[in-house]
């Protein structure tokens, strides 16, 4: 290449091509930079708001963090075309955006933390305190080692953070809300209503006859959706479970007996004390006042008082030695005779003297009792430590193409074969599918399949896995009229049933209406007149049901209606309706003021956010996004 360009370099025509390549060359370096454009201008920031650039890195770990606190919530790993479902990646970028805009506003504003702030703000963090509620320094470094941060990086995160709190409190506190809307809940959720009624039942749509061949071809073809076979597949799932591949019976009685022996204070209630406890400052004062007591000079109580030890914090409970925080102090106290004083013990907040005032002894449980247990315990164990061992022997077999069947009878595994599943775990006729593991998981990935596909294994809530091949694609399809016949004829004479009774039920309203009363109503068709009272809005009444009910509230007060109540229809007229007065100030309005304060809050804040983003401008590079979080999506 190089004596290409030497050569073309000796030509007049040459030069001048040659000269506008490196114009080109040298204008791409100065735009992009020269790490930038030798990678193909492939840029780093994801989003832009305003001015401040949202990094791949800082993507990547929001994204990471969100992942794993999803995984932590199902309990099991979370595959890339989950997490796109889920849309774990737009939340996250949502997030980020919202804070770089919030962050934006705020240095716009000049709004600043002051450091005494930010430290308050660390100290009064229950994550970062002890036992005793006061801030641990060890803890919060440690705390902080955890979590992958430094301590610079965090308090200026958390300046940040108070300083968005600061904006979004200015724009959303103490937000009045308005009387006329705090009465108008007042009146929807305290109104209740009368009502005097007729229940119309099917045999009041009389003899229905058979419907002819064309009725029901007229039918089939307006409700043929009803009857259409949704789409099924066939699968084969390889199932490795460790309950399952544990065996009790091949852990020995020796094992057992050296599990029971290390592990015997677990099977059965630990002993228990009541512990109290003084602390001072020094091992002196401890050792001055434990001879004090020793003498009888004073009393456990009387130092106490000496030193302001109220009640709480002389008597630590009743407590099990590993309920101690302190192990310095739960050793002493354990060791102690009842009612005797311990020497000073050195623990981790100071000096101390306990006593103990009552003992609650341990029992343990005789090993014929847990046997079963520690063998089962033993076992799954065994077979959690191997399950991954047995995850890498299959895996390589499916790199290599071997069908699941294969696989399962060879290594003796359980393999369930589905011969038609639809995307609810149904067979082709109606019938739940057994024996499908957490199909509230698998079948959506199964549906997600195709025949042949390299599957990745989904991970199950106990630590298992489920390999999955879908061997047949039945498409959704109509069936035929002479496949559904019998159902095609139940349903129109359900629905020709429905019409009489709307049809009745419309009549039986109207006549209400114009001064016929319901008693007479009620002897002319044989049925039995009822009333309801109090009816409250949204709550099934009697025989009313949810739908009836807000029919009822929809109607005027001395107007009739209908309505359908399941396979029934009820007729009905407004008898009353009843309010109690409009308190302003009272517990119940103060109630709905707290509440709707919140959601107007929480309106006016995101309305607020929303105006923030546009005035800054926010621009989002898909191509960068994908390559942060990992994947195409």
């Amino acid at each position: 290449m190089l004596q290409n360009i030497r050569d073309a370099s000796q030509h007049w025509l040459g030069k001048i091509v040659l000269t506008i390549i490196f114009t080109l060359l040298i204008a791409g370096v100065g735009i992009f930079g020269v790490e930038e454009f030798f990678r193909g201008g492939s840029s780093t920031t994801v989003a832009t708001v305003g001015k401040t650039q949202i990094g791949a890195e800082a993507v990547r770990s929001a994204y990471q963090n969100q992942l794993q606190r999803f995984q932590a919530q199902f309990r099991r790993n979370i595959t890339p075309d989950q997490a796109r479902a889920l849309g774990i990646e737009r939340q996250v970028l949502q997030q980020l955006v919202t804070e770089a805009a919030l962050d934006q506003k705020t240095h716009d504003l000049g709004l600043a933390v002051s450091d005494a702030a930010v430290l308050r703000a660390i100290q009064d963090e229950k994550s970062f305190q002890n036992a005793e509620g006061r801030f641990d320094r060890t803890l919060f470094y440690q705390t902080l080692q955890r979590a992958g941060l430094n301590e610079q990086l965090f308090v200026r995160e958390q300046r940040a953070v108070i300083a968005r709190l600061q904006l979004a409190e200015a724009v959303s506190a103490e937000l009045p809300v308005p009387q006329a809307m705090r009465e108008a809940v007042h009146r929807y959720a305290t109104e209740r209503r009368g009502a005097a009624y007729l229940i119309l039942t099917p045999s009041v749509a009389g003899e229905i006859p058979a419907p002819g061949e064309d009725d029901l071809k007229a039918y089939y073809e307006t409700n043929k959706a009803a009857y259409r076979a949704p789409e099924t597949r066939a699968v084969n799932l390889l199932v490795l479970d460790p309950e399952a591949l544990a065996k009790p019976d091949a852990v020995s009685a020796e094992e057992v007996q050296k599990i029971y022996d290390a592990q015997k204070g677990t099977f059965g209630k630990p002993e228990r004390r009541t512990i109290r406890q003084i602390v001072f400052p020094d091992e002196a004062s401890a050792e001055e006042a434990r001879k004090a007591i020793e003498s009888g000079e004073k009393s456990f109580e009387a130092v106490a008082k000496e030193r302001g030890t109220d009640d709480k914090d002389l008597v630590l409970g009743t407590l099990t030695k590993a309920e101690l925080f302190d192990p310095a102090v739960a050793d002493a106290a354990f060791a102690l005779e009842q009612g005797k004083v311990s020497q000073p013990v050195k623990g981790r907040f100071g000096t101390v003297l306990l006593d103990v005032t009552a003992i609650e002894p341990g029992t343990v449980k005789p090993i014929s009792e847990v046997e079963g247990e520690i063998r089962r315990q033993v076992a799954l164990t065994r077979a959690r430590e191997g399950i991954d061992k047995t995850h890498d022997a299959v895996e390589d077999e499916r790199a290599s193409a071997k069908p699941l069947a294969d696989i399962a009878r060879e290594r003796g595994l359980a393999l369930v074969a589905v011969p038609a599943v639809d995307a609810q775990g149904r067979d082709p006729a109606g019938e739940k599918v057994a024996g499908i593991p957490e199909a509230d998981t698998t079948l959506p990935a199964l549906f997600r399949a195709e025949i042949g596909g390299d599957n990745e294994p989904l991970r199950t809530k106990a630590g298992g896995y489920v390999w999955y091949d879908v061997t047949k694609v039945d498409a959704a399809h109509d069936k035929p009229l002479d496949q559904v016949r019998d159902a095609v004829a139940a349903g129109w004479r359900s629905a020709e049933v429905e019409k009489r009774l709307q049809s009745k039920g419309r009549e039986l309203a109207e006549r209400l209406d114009k001064g016929e009363t319901l008693e007479a109503l009620a002897t002319e068709t044989g049925l039995n007149p009822h009333t309801a009272e109090d009816i409250a809005r949204n709550q099934p009444k009697d025989q009313l049901t949810a739908d009836v009910v807000a029919r009822v509230f929809a109607t005027n007060v001395g107007k009739a209606g209908s309505a359908q109540s399941g396979e029934n229809r009820a007729v009905f007229k407004v008898t009353q309706a009843t309010m109690p007065a409009y308190v302003p100030g009272s517990p119940s309005d103060k109630t709905v003021e707290g509440n709707f304060r919140t959601a107007i809050a929480d309106d006016v804040l995101g309305a607020y956010i929303a105006e923030v983003q546009r005035s800054a401008g926010v621009s989002v590079n898909q191509a960068a996004l994908r390559r942060a979080i990992g994947g195409e999506y």
